[in-house]
């Protein structure tokens, strides 16, 4: 993970890089409101500042943009965000190579929505409390951070840990985010052994 001193790709981007293209054909092949379903009424209803941490090819960051959100892609694959660049040139987002735990290079910026799709479960049990940290602090006064858990057997090649909703509540809180919305679904993709958890947090 980032501690501002990256030498190489963060552990919980393992399999991403080498299967770019076929993921971005998997990614984009689903509706980002079908992604959100659970929570989409929860996302801010006017333009505002939105942070989407490990926004892969850029599906999310791209829908948000074209609601007239201002938005920061952050993903630390370069194939990835050479992808989303390439497919969503149309749309005015930011992108930067940066991670979890750190994101140094967001320091002292806040937004008032932080997306984590897909993303929470990469982290170990010693990187999570840095990287809630490092996400409370990004969080302006009212924002929200929307995050969803995959739960089910890793893929090959990847590194994915087992965590909950719950888990990742109690340690929001602790950081001064209060659990706003719990959600379960199925797999947008259609996979019968992966469910998935959907988290509103939300500063007061």
């Amino acid at each position: 993970m980032h501690d501002g001193t990256r030498t190489g790709p963060p552990p919980g981007t393992a399999g991403y890089g080498e299967a770019a293209e076929a993921l971005a054909e998997q990614y984009e092949s689903v509706d980002f409101a079908e992604v959100h379903r659970e929570v989409l009424h929860l996302f801010p209803e006017r333009p505002d500042t939105v942070l989407d941490i490990g926004a892969g090819t850029g599906r999310d960051a791209a829908a948000l943009a074209g609601r007239g959100h201002r938005v920061v892609a952050v993903e630390p694959t370069a194939a990835l965000r050479a992808v989303g660049r390439r497919l969503h040139a149309d749309r005015d987002i930011e992108w930067i190579d940066d991670a979890l735990p750190g994101l140094r290079t967001l320091l002292g910026r806040r937004f008032g929505l932080v997306l984590l799709t897909a993303v929470w479960m990469h982290l170990d049990q010693d990187e999570r409390p840095a990287a809630m940290e490092t996400v409370s602090g990004l969080v302006g006064s009212g924002g929200r951070v929307v995050l969803s858990l995959r739960h089910g057997p890793v893929p090959p090649g990847r590194r994915m840990f087992p965590v909950t909703a719950d888990e990742t509540a109690a340690l929001a809180r602790r950081y001064g985010l209060a659990a706003l919305h719990l959600a379960h679904g199925g797999d947008p993709l259609g996979r019968a052994d992966v469910t998935w958890s959907h988290l509103v947090l939300e500063r007061p």
